[in-house]
């Protein structure tokens, strides 16, 4: 029932010796998840969102355009935060520029 006293006098001293060296080691799983994580999720998405910011800062007027509801068309008119998007001939609607997902071959539409 009683724990010897020389036991438990070195046992906080064993505690110290080994403690650091567990810590770390059980420390290093998280680290290597958050590692794997930024490589396969983080950084790929980060790539996805700068190649789609640089697509939307080069929109110039004439670019045939598809935007995320499935309109397709052709810029007619620009602002900072708009566009005007000419979907057939004579009906022009205005779209945001983070709506358009991407920029299409000249000569998609007809």
């Amino acid at each position: 029932m009683f724990i010897s006293s020389a036991f438990a006098q070195t046992a906080p001293a064993a505690a110290a010796n080994g403690g650091m060296m567990s810590s770390l080691t059980s420390m290093l799983p998280l680290v290597l998840m958050f590692v794997v994580l930024y490589f396969l999720m983080i950084r790929p998405q980060m790539k996805r969102q700068k190649e789609h910011r640089a697509m939307i800062d080069a929109l110039a007027k004439g670019d045939e355009v598809a935007t995320s509801g499935g309109l397709i068309g052709r810029v007619t008119g620009m602002a900072e935060q708009f566009l005007q998007v000419e979907v057939a001939s004579g009906v022009v609607v205005q779209v945001q520029r983070s709506a358009v997902t991407q920029v299409l071959p000249k000569g998609t539409m007809k």
